[in-house]
């Protein structure tokens, strides 16, 4: 049976400082690459949806466009009834 000794505690909580410290010097180098890319990434997400999104909205106005080409009524005659009379008031 090994026994813990004081030197060895003292040398396992150096290297988890010595580990923390690392990891904490490699995020401050790598994460705004990191986050760059995100952002890039979530750009080019956002413009391909506003791309798509512009191409369904010209095909529906260019489907309207020729639906209401196609479907033009004919205005219908309004009926004459009378001459029009301005009454005017007396006072």
């Amino acid at each position: 049976m090994v026994t813990a000794s004081f030197t060895g505690f003292i040398r396992t909580i150096l290297i988890i400082i010595a580990v923390y410290y690392l990891l904490r010097f490699l995020m401050r180098l790598f994460a705004p690459i990191l986050v760059q890319q995100m952002v890039k990434k979530a750009e080019q997400n956002f413009n391909n949806m506003n791309q798509q999104y512009n191409q369904q909205a010209q095909q529906q106005q260019y489907q309207s466009q020729r639906q209401q080409e196609t479907t033009k009524e004919v205005p219908k005659e309004k009926k004459k009834v009378g001459e029009y009379i301005d009454f005017e008031e007396l006072d």
